[in-house]
């Protein structure tokens, strides 16, 4: 049956409904996903389409759906991925100079889960070198642009799969979080964005930045659409020797609306007026009022080393990330420099050519803080505030069910703004990295716009408990409309 399938490319739900109800077909879906990409090539946000073989899984679905099969809630419906989850026969770059060429010879777990569950892979999205960024300026590619504001950032380093739900063009897409990669994003263009907790999530094939922290997740329109992707996504993967053998729950059937009896913990350090944008803190609270409305307790609570969390991060981040991308040297794969006399020369210009600044940047400082004379100082001392920030946690969900606080600090800020600042840059994820760093799940779900931006409101919860996050961000979004609000059209070329 032909029809307009803008409609249901506007989430999981409403493609599925469509589908089940015969008003379009998978191969119609992804065709006017490949349109709509096309049409928004000038937010830079998808770096790589995949028309034949999401062409040929699309006509897969249409005949087992004729067949009259079971099917999982994502069969049929496209969706893309970060550039740095590895799909077999198919180039992945992580939006790195360093990896032209590189072909992957597997797929990651993640993909074989959306396979397995009938989802369409329609391509690759932007994101910063080896997601390291909050603005996605960090890119091969170049930077990809905000759909509510093209001369904005979208975040990083999810930001082109964060952009390409909110202009459209898919109702789902993949991201990965080390300290804040798809929640910010997702406050920036006005999606939800779900890391789950650490181990939920099978990290084999996910090209890794900072082993300890890193964690796939869904960017999606709505806490019910995260849900659905997730209960497919998740589970154990035993080449992945940091997933936990735990059994997934059915996370829809979580989502029943109600809040009352939810004790919701309000942390003094990140209600406080000084580095936050007093439009983004009135925002916030109002969301946290609603949620007070739909019957869940407010209560105050403290998370005293909150202040150490940035250091703590950048410290183990770049450590991490010092050893993981030792491995591209330009021996194995990806970008080899041409001419070296001798290897030390060819490791010299190959990363020299291939790696962007940020990636340098880090990958020096890790270096520094791993040598000798210097691991005790800064490593080893950064172990030790980490135990202390999962302590406050722990401490935390005493008093309370969920910890709710502002996303990001601040509206989504224009292209170029921080980049040559990159103490200012990091002080974005303020909000955010004591989730990777404790392993906790968190969600960003929009609340009030202001000044025509979106703004996040965060939720984190106990380990293992995201289904709880879900239900109260659900409720949320029963109550309000702002996950339904949509940026302009395709906007004018910002270049």
């Amino acid at each position: 049956m032909t029809t307009d399938a803008a409609g249901p490319l506007e989430s999981v739900a409403s493609a599925r409904r469509a589908l089940g109800e015969g008003r379009v077909s998978s191969a119609e879906l992804v065709e006017a996903a490949l349109s709509r990409a096309q049409e928004r090539v000038a937010l830079s946000a998808v770096v790589g389409v995949r028309p034949t073989r999401a062409r040929e899984a699309a006509a897969a679905s249409d005949a087992r759906r004729a067949a009259g099969e079971a099917l999982s809630p994502l069969d049929g419906v496209p969706l893309l991925l970060k550039d740095n989850m590895v799909v077999r026969g198919e180039p992945t770059t992580c939006g790195s100079r360093i990896l032209e060429g590189f072909v992957s010879p597997y797929d990651a777990g993640v993909v074989e889960r959306l396979q397995q569950g009938g989802a369409v892979i329609l391509g690759r999205c932007n994101m910063d070198e080896f997601a390291m960024g909050s603005s996605t300026e960090n890119s091969c590619f170049g930077p990809a642009h905000n759909p509510w504001d093209p001369t904005r950032s979208c975040g990083g380093s999810s930001g082109g799969s964060a952009a390409s739900v909110a202009a459209g063009i898919v109702p789902a897409a993949l991201g990965s979080d080390t300290g804040g990669s798809i929640r910010q994003p997702a406050a920036f263009c006005g999606v939800t964005g779900l890391k789950p907790t650490y181990g939920r999530v099978s990290r084999w094939g996910l090209v890794a930045f900072a082993s300890s922290l890193d964690q796939i997740g869904p960017l999606t329109r709505s806490a019910a659409d995260a849900a659905d992707l997730l209960a497919v996504i998740a589970g154990h993967d035993p080449r992945d020797s940091t997933s936990l053998p735990e059994p997934v729950p059915d996370y829809a059937a979580a989502l029943d609306g109600d809040v009352s009896g939810l004790t919701i913990g309000l942390p003094r350090e990140c209600f406080v007026e000084e580095g936050v944008e007093p439009g983004v803190l009135a925002s916030v609270r109002a969301a946290v009022e609603e949620l007070s409305a739909a019957g869940a307790k407010l209560v105050e609570i403290s998370l005293p080393h909150t202040a150490h969390a940035i250091a703590t991060y950048y410290l183990i981040a770049t450590a991490e990330a010092s050893s993981n991308l030792s491995r591209f040297d330009g021996v194995r794969y990806g970008r080899r420099a041409a001419g070296a006399d001798d290897i030390d020369e060819l490791y010299r210009r190959s990363r020299s050519e291939g790696f962007g600044a940020e990636v340098k940047r880090r990958i020096l400082l890790g270096t520094y803080v791993l040598s000798a004379g210097y691991y005790d100082a800064y490593y080893r001392r950064a172990q030790q505030v980490r135990t202390l920030l999962r302590r406050d946690f722990d401490a935390a969900f005493e008093r309370c069910d969920l910890i709710a606080t502002p996303t990001t600090p601040e509206l989504a800020f224009p292209l170029g703004e921080k980049s040559g600042d990159p103490v200012t840059m990091y002080l974005s994820d303020i909000y955010t990295v004591t989730a990777n760093l404790v392993g906790a799940p968190g969600i960003s779900i929009p609340c009030a716009p202001v000044d025509g931006m979106p703004v996040g409101l965060q939720l984190l919860g106990r380990r293992l408990d995201e289904a709880t996050l879900l239900r109260a961000a659900d409720a949320f979004q029963r109550r309000t409309d702002f996950h339904e609000q949509r940026p302009p059209g395709p906007p004018e070329d910002p270049t």
